[in-house]
């Protein structure tokens, strides 16, 4: 049981253990167990296992002063090398320098995971705190990073937000509804979507949107229209391929991703037909290469900028602030027109 205190408001709450009582419970010098708070090596993975539940279990709090905590934010990002990603570690960029703040970046393998070894880089680094875009971390990383008193913030979260971290994503609902709703006041009825990877709340929200939006047009859904994917370009090119070459090819195609759209650019070139007098196509997040593409790309705008904004505030009021109650909040989303789509040919 852990032992109990009363705080400055007379609230009784569980008293925070010191370094030296953490070593004696687990049996170890208090060196070693600097070395595990201090993310270092020469300490196995059993005696670092009970360690770190001795701290977590014993709320242990690193008091971080000035001179001790890194005026840097790590940032763990998915698909480091993609255009999306380029853009929200850009804007995450701009927001911590306006903040006064260092950043360092990794990226997250294709489990959205980090490597093994990037808790103890960040543990060593002491940083300000950790920013997760589109990115996951497992459960013990996390309570090492709660017992430091390092902030996580989750911007655009791979799956269902966790209760552990705040995060910060768009209201992609809207922006699927937007962007079928667009096709289909153009007079549009075969509208086709490829999607996302079925494990990301973004891409479940967008088709659900493009869904709602047939629905309220009075639009029968069509399965052979709904076409999996993976944010990708190479998702583009086959789905765009092979939906645009049937028997009763979309007379327009919602791209989940920009890249995605980029994909249906080719797929369309390559079997003859043009854009948009042949087939309207409509992207998402409005990357910089939507406007330089011919013709320009309708699209729908993910407010990077804005999210990066919000996830560093959140890092520095969670610093100040470590009982915070915050969830999560959806940034508005709003459709860029521009010369991809048009009205279907009669």
């Amino acid at each position: 049981m852990k032992p109990m205190v009363k705080d400055a408001t007379g609230e009784t709450q569980a008293a925070r253990a010191t370094l030296s009582e953490v070593a004696a419970l687990a049996k170890v010098s208090v060196a070693t167990v600097s070395k595990v708070l201090n993310g270092r090596t020469g300490v196995s993975d059993e005696t670092r296992s009970r360690i770190e539940t001795l701290l977590e279990e014993r709320n242990y709090n690193r008091r971080l002063s000035a001179q001790s905590t890194a005026p840097l934010i790590d940032v763990l990002c998915y698909e480091l090398d993609s255009p999306f990603a380029g853009a929200a570690v850009s804007g995450i960029e701009r927001a911590a320098r306006e903040h006064g703040i260092g950043m360092v970046v990794a990226g997250a393998e294709e489990s959205h995971l980090p490597a093994p070894e990037w808790i103890d880089g960040v543990l060593r680094r002491q940083p300000l705190g950790v920013i997760l875009v589109a990115a996951l971390l497992p459960e013990k990383d996390l309570a090492r990073l709660r017992s430091r008193a390092i902030p996580i913030v989750m911007m655009d979260p791979y799956g269902a937000p966790t209760t552990e971290a705040p995060s910060i994503g768009s209201a992609d609902w809207n922006g699927g509804f937007l962007a079928t709703q667009h096709l289909i006041a153009l007079g549009h009825k075969r509208i086709a979507i490829i999607t996302g990877p079925e494990t990301m709340m973004a891409s479940t929200a967008r088709l659900s949107g493009y869904r709602a939006a047939l629905d309220s047009a009075g639009i029968p859904l069509r399965r052979d229209y709904i076409r999996p994917g993976a944010f990708h370009r190479d998702d583009g090119v086959a789905e765009g391929r092979d939906l645009l070459s049937g028997a009763e090819p979309p007379t327009a195609i919602f791209a989940s991703s920009d890249l995605q759209a980029l994909g249906v650019y080719e797929a369309a070139r390559s079997l003859g037909l043009r854009i948009p007098d042949d087939v309207s196509v409509v992207g998402y997040d409005d990357l910089p290469i939507a406007q330089w593409v011919g013709p320009p790309l309708t699209t729908v705008r993910v407010p990077l900028s804005e999210m990066a904004e919000q996830a560093m505030h959140l890092v520095t009021r969670l610093r100040d602030e470590p009982e915070l109650a915050f969830s999560r909040v959806d940034m508005a989303t709003s459709l860029v027109v521009r010369e991809s789509s048009a009205s279907p040919r009669t």
